[in-house]
């Protein structure tokens, strides 16, 4: 039990990390003038819910992680981590920064391949706990269709 909790930290202060890093590379990114006049999609969350759907899903992720991790450490599984982490923290940049929406598609679109290969390819291992990164899976396509939108409607 000591070694779970300890390697959930470690997945929660890498996770939680991401999400701040994120945070700030987005800087006022939501609040902008670009972003604001954006055509969006109908469907288009409020802004307060993607603080919460967030943490939640790096919460689930963190749990999903440490499971594997115990069950299983490999590099593909490290590599496959750390592309996740970098396409997460990424989109962010290059969707509220830099205004590149149809390179942010991209991205998010290989970061749902990336996240829907954890699911697939770990998925004898962990069985049930595989539930833990569904909503992860879900919201990116959700994120991922808001993208989309915006990229053929702007």
């Amino acid at each position: 039990m000591k070694k779970f909790i300890k390697i959930f930290i470690i997945f929660i202060i890498i996770n939680l990390g991401a999400l701040a890093i994120g945070q700030l590379v987005m800087a006022d990114g939501p609040s902008s003038d670009w972003y604001l006049s954006l055509n969006k999609a109908p469907w288009t969350p409020p802004g307060w819910l993607f603080g919460i759907a967030w943490t939640t899903i790096m919460v689930c992720y963190s749990f999903y992680m440490t499971f594997l991790i115990l069950e299983r450490v490999s590099k593909k599984l490290v590599a496959l981590f750390l592309v996740q982490f970098i396409l997460n923290v990424i989109w962010n940049l290059i969707f509220f920064n830099l205004h590149l929406t149809e390179m942010a598609l991209g991205v998010i679109s290989l970061l749902s391949l990336v996240v829907a290969a954890f699911f697939v390819t770990y998925l004898n291992d962990l069985k049930w706990k595989s539930l833990l990164i569904l909503p992860y899976l879900i919201w990116l396509g959700i994120a991922t269709s808001l993208n989309l939108y915006v990229v053929i409607n702007n």
